[in-house]
């Protein structure tokens, strides 16, 4: 459990690594873009201030899954970092669609400017940037299974991919491609959009106790594997925010001692905890007669 809680905190860190980035980055994306004429670097800029906002969404959650079970929270409060995801989504998709129109209007009313070659730099040097912040944060939170920090890091990698765009775009403007500005923010738009739905898609999927056939599958067969287990009749599983629970019912001989009993059920939780990092089993014995 408390291996748990210093998760959570590493993943805190990734979070406010974000934070710092895209609080710098958006200021300097929204002043640069505004003072050169460049449509694409602004919408790139609005995305990481909102970034801002998810990513306060995501520091809370993690901060709130840290509180221990309660009366009110007997599974403690591990779907607070789900919940934080989920909600990110929804900032990110109004971003999106606002970033998407408004580009969108531009480029139907020939609105185009040639945007500075300060403004390419200032893109190119924010992607860059981004992709180390991925990178991190993506490696941490495979290692650490974090929900949070897992779309923290889809939106990073986002981001350095808008501001690639937004680099590509400027440029293309600047040697007489005046539509590329406009067109690349479109992109932009339509880039984090698609980043906010698969991430309200792992959320909701998550929260309504989804959960992969294929892990089932894996558990099952390593139950089996153990001695004296005969069967496996049901099994299921759901997430707490990236907590694994388990409920198994499996078949034991009717002729074996209630310890030796007990240790099978012992032996099925050590199995998926070390095999397949499960937070938690709760294994139910029914005697097989024949």
């Amino acid at each position: 459990m408390n291996e748990r809680y210093k998760d959570l905190q590493l993943a805190e860190q990734g979070a406010r690594l974000s934070m710092v980035a895209y609080v710098t980055l958006s200021f300097a994306k929204l002043f640069i873009g505004n003072a050169f004429g460049s449509a694409s670097l602004s919408a790139d800029g609005l995305n990481n201030f909102t970034d801002v906002i998810s990513t306060v969404a995501v520091m809370i959650g993690l901060r709130i899954a840290r509180r221990p079970a309660d009366e009110d929270h007997p599974y403690g409060h591990w779907k607070a970092e789900t919940i934080a995801s989920l909600s990110t989504s929804f900032i990110m998709l109004l971003v999106g669609l606002q970033v998407l129109f408004s580009s969108f209007s531009k480029l139907t009313g020939g609105e185009f400017t040639t945007p500075d070659i300060v403004s390419g730099v200032t893109a190119l040097i924010a992607g860059f940037i981004m992709i180390g912040v991925y990178i991190f944060n993506n490696r941490l939170a495979n290692r650490i299974n974090s929900i949070g920090l897992a779309a923290s890091a889809k939106d990073n990698l986002s981001d350095a991919l808008t501001s690639f765009a937004a680099a590509i775009a400027i440029f293309g403007s600047i040697f007489g491609l005046y539509w590329l500005d406009g067109v690349m923010a479109v992109i932009v738009g339509v880039v984090i959009i698609k980043t906010a739905i698969d991430i309200f898609r792992e959320s909701a999927f998550s929260l309504s106790d989804g959960f992969e056939t294929n892990y089932l599958t894996e558990y099952r067969q390593a139950i089996l594997d153990i001695p004296d287990v005969q069967q496996v009749t049901t099994i299921a599983a759901r997430s707490y925010g990236a907590n694994v629970y388990v409920d198994v019912t499996i078949l034991l001989d009717a002729e074996l001692t209630v310890l030796r009993s007990h240790e099978i059920t012992e032996e099925v939780e050590e199995r998926l905890r070390k095999a397949f990092n499960v937070f938690e089993t709760d294994v139910h014995v029914e005697p097989l007669t024949h």
